[in-house]
């Protein structure tokens, strides 16, 4: 064109001299690229858009001159594209309501637009045919939405509808994304539908839809809507048309329609007028297992059966086209199970005030069993007779009217009677009295209304006169119209399983008290974890009633510490149906006090192995925990014990030392490795010595709970070591004993310092004691032979205080001696009654305050050493005087048997405690009552006694009573061992 080659002649100072032209013409002018981006605008056309260069160029002319934006430009701006021509055009601004007369020249590359703002119409012919020109003000005053948009989405123009209600100025949405405008931007995923619905309509396709708009916050609106692409001669989409209407309120009615067909126990559709289906209800899309997108249009014959499929669509198309009701059976498939079914469906069009049908709605009945029974009647009624004398229970026919037909062998067998006493309503007299009205009652109500019945009833059997239970079933046979022709009935003997049910009753019973005596908390639960049962047991504690119990508060009374430890473990329970143990606390809803409670849950499963309830208790163990605690407290003693640094202690089986505490390895020199080795052994570690007490000590803990005693044991590197033990049974292990062992080695030395003293004492004061004594005698003679009576009793007293000390040097002697095993005994044939009678009118003379009397006598001599025999019995009578200061008598009573003689020596006086009777024989020892340590004495006598009884192979013992008296008992043996 000569416009190009123009353009390339120009100069830089002819540009300078266009521009400056452009700039001063009083029109808008734009320049803009053949996509429609503004390359240039003069000041006018700045002046008119209201914005600077720099927001209009590089911009759609759409978006940066949106006040100028028209159908009609839109229309004309293709035109002149398509054409290469100039062109002009007249049109009202939709934004500001100017008119505007437009020159378009295309150039190289793109257009020139030249806008001219007019005050009227001039009368002119117009670009386009009336006809042919899109105005959308004509369409203001209608309620619907309209929309003029390109190809790519930009508004051209919009009626007042959406403005409306959006609340938004028409110069907000013109030139702009129509997906951008408030309706549609609340929500992205509505955005990218809409493009992509603009998508489609740009390459030729009409788009139907639904969707939810939001013109202004809180307000959602139900729209649907089309969008038309416009072509051009050429076939081209030129622009596209937007319209749609508030559908609100329809959805909302519809919504209500859809909820009140769902709750409806029918598979319910409805359709267009076109026969495609927009609706299935619930139950008809669980059937088909088919959603709404996949039973549109005629996808819904996919669930149709094969054979079914031409007939039945046939018989739609023909109620569509003549718009009569439908009605057709036909077999929809199971799509869970993939099994036909017979339904009956039927269409009926709903139509408006004008008689257009607005839709359909249709129902399909189930009638697979009636179509199952009809197609068995029709095969053979002779399969159906030998089916029926061949099936378990009693079978009968009877009419519309309930007169029966015709009864099976089993009912004349059961009931013992013929076909005439039974037909009609003779069967009435083999029916228990209280369940015939109720029964007659079933019956005619199914009757009248044609429906099935089912009802558990006692017959009685002909022979035996006895009443089982029948389960009795009745179902109509209908004929082709759906008229009842007949009932099948059939009577199924449920005697056993009505006394099961009976069992299980009991057993519910029987658990129910079970669980109301039982000393436990017990509950039930339900799979999904709530309660439905609690014993009373559970309510008292918790002081609740009942129905508290099976909410949730009673979670409240476990202890906040276990709360978190329960649920967890009840939760892992519940999900993999183990079984589970905790201990808990729960708080007594009377104290408020917490115990602890074991708790147990089992699983309880039917026959399929799956969880029907949870069975569970609580157990009370308050006490075993507080048994526990000192359980612990007492091992904790044990560990200080077994860790003492002073006690050793030893664990004994048979000969063997099995267990020792460091201290008992430390005082015997062995280490823990000879002991893991079996290296110790308590025979071997003993003296031969003190093996046999030793032995006997273990005899002896079979009836005693402990002994005390004193040995040695043989140490590790050969020395010796003194010690006293305490043996200790354990008693759930009868074959183990517990020895604790004190070091005695500081004692034993002391002792043996002790007993050189006494023996160096006692010597040195024997020759001196000899001496004195001997010279007090040749006083006594002389004063006697002077004629001097008045010095006698000073003399006699002398005697007597030195014959005390003599015998006192002569104890020491006798202790020192029995420590170092040198005291002597002479074998003599000894009288005992004799040396007892000279006893006691010894001691009768130098204490005349008691009366000392001896009974019995036992007429026979002992082998044994008269003078030490002498000193024990006159230590005893002694003792019995000194210790009975309150007293007038003592007692020697003497007895004899085939193998022993016995001599006890019984006082009226002090008497000497249980906890010290043990201790009287030990040497130094002295009962440590107040009265008794104001008795002169030095502890010694007892322990001579004891020791020159046992040397006599006797035996010497003590009972007594606090203030009343002590008795000792000396056995001594007739024959002595040499």
């Amino acid at each position: 064109m000569s416009n190009a080659k123009q353009t390339k002649r120009l100069t830089p100072g002819s540009r300078e001299t266009l521009l400056t032209i452009l700039e001063t013409l009083p029109d808008a002018f734009f320049v803009v690229d053949d996509a429609g981006t503004i390359v240039y605008a003069n000041a006018s056309a700045q002046a008119m858009s209201g914005a600077t260069p720099e927001d209009v160029c590089g911009k759609s002319l759409w978006c940066g001159a949106s006040h100028l934006v028209s159908t009609a430009l839109y229309q004309v701006i293709q035109k002149a594209k398509q054409t290469q021509e100039p062109t002009e055009v007249e049109y009202a601004s939709p934004v500001t309501r100017h008119w505007l007369h437009v020159q378009l020249a295309p150039t190289v590359g793109g257009l020139m637009l030249q806008f001219h703002e007019m005050r009227a119409p001039a009368p002119r012919q117009e670009t386009f045919p009336r006809g042919e020109r899109l105005c959308i003000g004509d369409l203001d005053g209608l309620p619907t939405w309209i929309g003029i948009l390109t190809p790519e989405g930009i508004v051209l123009d919009i009626n007042a509808v959406p403005l409306d209600d959006a609340q938004v100025r028409r110069e907000e949405v013109i030139g702009k994304p129509l997906a951008e405008a408030p309706w549609w931007s609340f929500a992205p995923a509505s955005q990218e539908w809409l493009r992509a619905a603009i998508a489609r309509a740009s390459t030729g396709e009409t788009v139907h839809f639904e969707v939810l708009l939001r013109p202004r916050g809180g307000i959602v609106l139900s729209f649907e809507g089309t969008i038309t692409p416009h072509m051009d001669a050429d076939h081209h989409v030129e622009y596209l048309v937007i319209a749609g209407i508030d559908i609100t309120a329809r959805k909302q009615a519809d919504e209500a329609i859809h909820t009140l067909i769902d709750a409806i126990p029918q598979l319910v559709w409805i359709a267009r007028p076109d026969g495609s289906i927009t609706y299935n209800n619930q139950r008809l899309i669980d059937y088909l297992a088919m959603t709404l997108e996949q039973v549109e249009g005629a996808g819904w014959l996919a669930g149709v059966h094969s054979d079914d499929r031409h007939r039945v669509w046939e018989a739609w198309q023909t109620a569509i086209q003549t718009g009569v009701p439908y009605e057709v059976e036909q077999r929809l498939q199971d799509g869970t199970s993939g099994a036909y079914r017979w339904f009956l469906v039927r269409g009926v069009p709903q139509r408006n005030a004008q008689g257009t049908i607005l839709h359909w709605v249709g129902t399909c009945t189930d009638i697979d069993e009636q179509k199952r029974v009809e197609q068995q009647l029709n095969e053979s009624r002779e399969n159906w007779r030998v089916l029926a004398e061949t099936v378990p229970q009693l079978v009968w026919t009877s009419l519309p009217d309930g007169f029966v037909t015709y009864f099976n062998q089993r009912s004349f067998e059961y009931t013992h009677a013929a076909f005439e006493q039974l037909q009609g309503y003779g069967w009435y007299q083999f029916v228990h009295p209280e369940d015939a009205e109720r029964l007659v009652a079933l019956r005619r109500h199914a009757f009248a209304t044609g429906e099935t019945y089912e009802v558990a009833n006692r017959v009685r059997n002909g022979q035996t006169g006895a009443y089982r239970w029948f389960l009795t079933r009745a179902m109509p046979v209908r004929d082709g119209i759906g008229q009842i022709v007949k009932w099948v009935g059939t009577c199924t003997d449920i005697e056993d399983q009505k006394q099961a049910e009976q069992k299980l009753k009991e057993s519910r019973e029987n658990f129910r008290v079970l669980a109301e005596t039982l000393p436990h908390l017990v509950w039930t639960m339900q799979p999904d974890g709530r309660l439905d049962y609690v014993n009373q047991r559970a309510c008292d504690y918790i002081g609740a009633s009942p129905e508290y119990m099976l909410g949730d508060e009673w979670w409240q009374f476990v202890h906040p510490d276990d709360y978190e430890r329960i649920q967890a473990l009840r939760r892992h329970s519940r999900e993999t149906g183990e079984p589970y143990e905790i201990e808990y606390r729960l708080k007594d809803g009377q104290t408020g006090a917490y115990r602890w409670f074991l708790g147990r849950t089992l699983p309880v499963r039917d026959d399929t192995g799956q969880i029907i309830k949870w069975l569970g208790t609580s157990t009370d163990i308050e006490g075993q925990k507080r048994i526990e605690e000192s359980l612990r407290q007492s091992q904790e003693r044990v560990s200080v014990l077994m860790n003492s640094t002073m006690i050793g202690i030893n664990i004994i089986e048979k000969e063997q030392i099995v267990d020792a505490n460091d201290t008992f390895l430390r005082m015997t020199g062995y280490t823990c490795e000879d002991l893991r080795a079996g290296r110790m052994n308590w025979m071997r570690m003993t003296p031969p010595e003190y093996l046999a007490r030793t032995r006997q000590v273990h005899q002896e803990l079979a009836t005693q709970q402990s002994v005390t005693y004193e040995k040695e044991y043989i140490c590790k590197d050969g020395s010796r070591l003194p010690v006293v033990v305490c043996g200790v049974v354990l008693k759930h292990h009868p074959r183990q004993a517990i020895a604790f062992v004190l070091d005695n080695s500081a004692r034993k030395e002391l002792d043996q310092r002790k007993d050189a003293f006494i023996s160096m004492a006692s010597h040195e004061l024997r020759n001196p004691l000899t001496a004195l004594k001997l010279q007090t005698s040749l006083l006594h003679r002389q004063l006697a032979r002077q004629g001097i009576p008045a010095s006698a009793p000073a003399l006699s007293s002398m005697e007597t205080q030195i014959n005390t000390v003599t015998r006192l040097v002569e104890e020491w002697l006798d202790v020192s001696k029995f420590q170092a095993g040198r005291l002597e005994y002479v074998r003599e044939r000894v009288n005992l009654d004799e040396l007892l009678r000279e006893i006691v009118d010894t001691m009768q003379q130098t204490h005349p305050s008691h009366r000392i009397l001896l009974r019995g006598a036992v007429q026979t001599s002992l082998m044994a050493d008269r003078d030490r025999l002498g000193q024990v019995f006159t230590n005893l009578l002694s003792n019995a005087i000194k210790y009975s200061p309150g007293a007038e008598t003592v007692e020697m009573d003497l007895s004899t048997s085939e193998e022993t003689v016995t001599v006890r020596v019984c006082d009226h006086g002090l008497g000497i405690p249980r906890e010290q009777r043990d201790k009287i024989f030990e040497r130094f020892y002295r009962a440590s009552g107040p009265r008794q340590k104001a008795i002169p004495g030095l502890g010694m006598g007892l322990y001579i006694v004891a020791e020159i009884v046992k040397r006599h192979r006797g035996t010497i013992t003590v009972d007594s009573t606090v203030g009343k008296g002590s008795t000792f008992t000396v056995t001594l043996p007739k024959k002595r061992d040499a």
